[in-house]
């Protein structure tokens, strides 16, 4: 749940293509720091898992690979191993110390598990296994069309331009596979972010995208109708830095770039503090936006140039098509 508290305006609204710049190595100094505590604060991420496979119980499939993208400490790998027994379940994540933080002593063969599934050996041999490997991804080291399923569990929301990830996803996936993710929505700690404005400190939380922009790069990327939901869930907290310490313990910071640099001052936190909006009872509301969705892979109709994919079928000997 991307955040922060850096308490001066941004010195310019970094964009490419419309999205915004993020500062990626302080983003990832963030997550590797927040490792090792990681589970001890992701009851959201916990609690979406669960409705996540809720929504997946309507789903009829049965794949023969399956990927946790951006699987962090690995805490949906079980369940995903129980549903799909037969299949082979990669975990992937772009931050090593996550997935060295999730290790059990049942993983002693990481790192021979990781040997093999950097050579590509996805057989059968491989069928029930689950892998591990660190990686980007907008670069995933999978072929193409080698996935019948990907589960996305708020990977998306660390992004700041989706459409790479997207694209990767749409190129790993089978035709007919399916992707099942959730990702936060603009609400998404709406009171931080006017408090911040109020306290003269925009810059505290990352934009995230709205739905149906989302839903657009999804058809732009070659998945058939995708279909999406959204619930607002509210947390709530003892005081700011409560908030503020469950934030940075989910490796959660605003990585923005442009974002100008300097602690919080003893002022500049009590103009925070005086700003946020409380509840009746004293607390501090969070609202979190939760963007539910999924999409199946769908046979792609142009080439990378927009030329017309044409697909001719050998007439039968004798016969006709029919």
């Amino acid at each position: 749940m991307p955040a922060g508290h850096e308490p001066h305006a941004p010195k310019a609204a970094s964009t490419a293509g419309g999205f915004p710049v993020f500062d990626r190595a302080r983003q990832r100094r963030a997550q590797a720091r927040a490792a090792a505590g990681y589970d001890t604060h992701a009851f959201l991420p916990r609690e979406i898992a669960g409705r996540m496979a809720e929504r997946l119980d309507y789903v009829t499939i049965s794949p023969s690979r399956v990927l946790d993208l951006g699987c962090g400490s690995g805490a949906d790998l079980a369940m995903l191993q129980a549903r799909y027994p037969a299949a082979t379940v990669i975990g992937i994540d772009a931050c090593p110390e996550m997935l060295m933080a999730g290790r059990s002593p049942q993983d002693a063969s990481l790192t021979t598990r990781l040997a093999r599934f950097s050579k590509g050996l996805l057989g059968k041999s491989s069928t029930g296994a689950a892998f591990r490997a660190a990686a980007s991804a907008e670069a995933l080291p999978l072929p193409s069309r080698s996935l019948g399923l990907v589960w996305s569990n708020l990977m998306l929301a660390d992004l700041a331009d989706p459409r790479p990830a997207i694209a990767e996803t749409a190129r790993v996936l089978e035709v007919g596979g399916l992707w099942m993710f959730a990702t936060l929505g603009p609400d998404t700690l709406r009171e931080l972010r006017a408090a911040g404005v109020a306290a003269g400190a925009p810059a505290l939380t990352h934009p995230f995208i709205d739905m149906h922009d989302l839903g657009d790069l999804l058809v732009h990327a070659g998945f058939a109708d995708p279909v999406m939901d959204m619930e607002a869930l509210t947390l709530t907290y003892a005081d700011l830095g409560a908030l503020l310490a469950e934030l940075k313990g989910l490796g959660s910071t605003c990585a923005l770039a442009g974002r100008r640099r300097g602690l919080t001052t003893a002022s500049h936190w009590r103009e925070l503090e005086a700003a946020y909006r409380h509840l009746p009872d004293g607390r501090l509301p969070a609202t979190v936006e939760v963007v539910y969705g999924h999409a199946w892979k769908a046979e792609r109709k142009t080439a990378d140039d927009g030329r017309a994919i044409v697909r001719f079928m050998e007439r039968p000997a004798g016969g006709s098509l029919k």
